[in-house]
């Protein structure tokens, strides 16, 4: 196989699969292209255009052709001494619709699911509306009117025997252990009623509920009448309201109006995209389960390249790095002898500030280029023209500094539609200072408002917080956030940003005994 010298970046989707790519594969190769660097090819939404929204981590797209067109796409790479580098996505998931077969098995089960910690959820809120509950913000209008206009009806799929409330495209299963509120309202089915009921007592109710769900489908395809059932919770009715709404308070999740997302959101999104839901990747069984299919291809030597999407929304990137290098150098040895590489490059999505540099220790082969492309656009610059653009800009905005702007920029998003997630971190923060003595009178206003000046004086993505606190390649740029804050805070605040210093990595939490103050830090 050829060095790795040039690649060319392939959009997949249902226009162009992946059989489509195969006879270009010679004109590739005259080009002098080394390796094919291929979009997502795992199972996403339907009719999705880029890949990233994938459903099921587990089987290449079929929209895309499918393991067979994969299979014959490398076949002709390989005909020219060609690899293949794959992009995938580590950090989220597609969630609402009815997609997401592990999404839909998390609504339905809620914490029993064995998805329930697959997603990044605050299970305990300190909003009592959400006490064990999700926060699903997928409604076009407020809840109480799509309730009252019957954007809600009940419904059942009988292929599966699932009972769910659609809205639009989505569906929100209901719990297999509340279908005997519902099948008590059809006559031929009070004896179903009771077995689903008794789920709430069986050791094992998600298989037990698989014979339940069939059974149920199987009698309503064989004629009998599930309409009386679903006509009970018709909210078109005043009785029906009221049963369709008790119903859904009983659920793991609470359907919300979209507009709620923003300040109530009480799990980890990709930024504000609610249709695209934050994976607890650091957790061994979510790493395994969300990459084995990646792995097979990688041992069959079918990828021989990862390029790394958003690789800042895990929650310890070096973590991952580092053991997703050991997984694949592992893998190698058991390749095809045609398909051995010397080595693997793994490459990470990441946005480097000035004068920040990707850290050595993550064992990665470099960034997808974002800050060469930065030096490419200056070559199309010229130098002269910053002091009349500056004066331009002076003039217009009335403002005497861009980086004001900036800081108004970001200012806007932590109190908008990333609002929700910086009280997240003020609560967590709150918890840290209860918890000791010397900190316990630090007010949850002051701990926002110093947490929202350093963030908005902070000049690079991220900090990445190990056990043994902040890595000495973050600590100057956490040092400048740090003094431009204290400049715009109040001196009653200032002892605030002491306490975040220690807090966001100043002290180490390996340093701690094993015990709360230990497990809250972290």
């Amino acid at each position: 196989m050829k060095a790795l010298t040039a690649t060319v970046r392939l959009q997949l989707h249902s226009d162009f699969t992946l059989d489509d790519a195969v006879p270009l594969v010679p004109y590739f190769a005259r080009l002098g292209i080394s390796h094919v660097y291929a979009s997502p090819i795992l199972k996403a939404r339907a009719g999705s255009r880029h890949g990233y929204d994938v459903v099921d981590p587990t089987q290449i797209n079929p929209e895309l052709g499918g393991e067979a067109a994969l299979l014959r796409l490398i076949a002709a790479l390989r005909q020219h001494g060609m690899g293949f580098i794959l992009d995938t996505v580590s950090n989220h998931m597609a969630v609402g619709g009815a997609d997401n077969p592990w999404w839909q098995s998390l609504l339905a089960w809620g914490r029993r699911s064995p998805y329930a910690e697959f997603f990044d959820i605050q299970w305990h809120s300190a909003d009592p509306l959400l006490a064990g509950q999700l926060l699903l913000p997928f409604l076009g209008s407020d809840y109480g009117q799509a309730l009252q206009n019957g954007e809600l009806p009940l419904t059942f799929d009988a292929t599966t025997g699932v009972l769910e409330v659609a809205h639009y495209d989505h569906r929100f299963p209901i719990c297999p252990a509340d279908y005997g509120q519902i099948l008590s309202h059809s006559p031929q089915l009070q004896d179903l009623a009771q077995h689903f009921t008794a789920l709430r007592g069986s050791a094992q109710p998600l298989i037990d509920a698989q014979a339940l769900h069939a059974e149920l489908a199987r009698r309503v395809n064989a004629g009998t009448s599930l309409e009386p059932a679903l006509a009970a919770f018709d909210s078109s009715s005043e009785q029906g309201f009221h049963r369709l709404h008790e119903l859904l308070e009983r659920q793991s999740y609470r359907l919300a109006s979209w507009r709620t997302a923003a300040d109530d959101i009480n799990w980890r999104r990709f930024f504000d995209i609610n249709e695209l839901g934050g994976l607890r990747v650091e957790r061994s069984v979510v790493f395994e389960a969300t990459h084995a299919k990646l792995f097979e291809l990688i041992e069959r030597g079918l990828v021989d390249g990862l390029r790394i999407d958003h690789i800042d929304g895990l929650a310890d990137p070096r973590g991952y790095c580092r053991k997703l290098r050991r997984r694949v150098d592992s893998l190698l040895a058991a390749r095809p002898v045609e398909a051995a590489v010397e080595h693997f490059p793994i490459y990470v999505e990441k946005i480097l500030g000035v004068d920040e540099h990707l850290h050595q220790d993550w064992l990665t082969d470099g960034t997808t280029g974002y800050e060469f492309m930065n030096q490419v656009s200056l070559v199309q610059h010229d130098p002269a023209g910053e002091a009349p653009l500056t004066e331009l800009w002076r003039e217009v905005s009335e403002r005497p500094e861009f980086e004001e702007e900036v800081r108004q920029a970001r200012r806007l998003v932590l109190n908008a539609s990333l609002a929700g997630d910086c009280e997240s971190v003020a609560q967590a923060l709150l918890q840290v200072a209860r918890d000791d003595l010397m900190t316990r009178d630090l007010t949850l206003g002051a701990i926002r408002r110093a947490l929202q000046a350093l963030v908005e004086h902070y000049s690079v993505y991220r900090t990445y917080i190990n056990a043994l606190g902040r890595p000495a390649e973050d600590e100057v740029f956490f040092q400048q956030a740090l003094l431009a804050a204290r400049q715009t805070l109040g001196e009653a605040d200032w002892p605030l940003l002491t306490q975040l210093e220690q807090w966001l990595g100043g002290q180490r939490w390996r340093s701690l005994p094993p015990g709360r103050e230990r497990k809250q830090l972290r």
